[in-house]
């Protein structure tokens, strides 16, 4: 039983020592997450900065609407100017 137990220590002792990871293992994780932290914020960077455009487009998108709107009431009311003046020259 002694062996046994004895044995057990020593096969846990090996594997702590072997599964631990080495100071280069984490050296290199540490460097691998500030690469991709770096990565993250200019991603998120560039998102921020692809709203903000898509925002301003969307403004000039509805401001120029609001101009060819106002343009065909004001060509419809030339119009509708126009054939009065026509009829009107017709009566007579």
């Amino acid at each position: 039983m002694k062996k046994v137990i004895k044995l057990a220590m020593i096969v846990l002792a090996f594997s702590l020592v072997t599964a631990c990871a080495t100071n280069s293992d984490v050296e290199n994780l540490q460097t691998q997450l500030n690469g991709l932290d770096g990565s993250v914020k200019q991603a998120s960077a560039d998102a921020a900065n692809a709203q903000a455009t898509a925002a301003d487009a969307a403004a000039k998108s509805a401001a120029a609407e609001a101009a060819a709107n106002q343009a065909a009431q004001y060509s419809q009311d030339a119009n509708a100017k126009l054939n009065k003046k026509f009829r009107k020259s017709m009566m007579k």
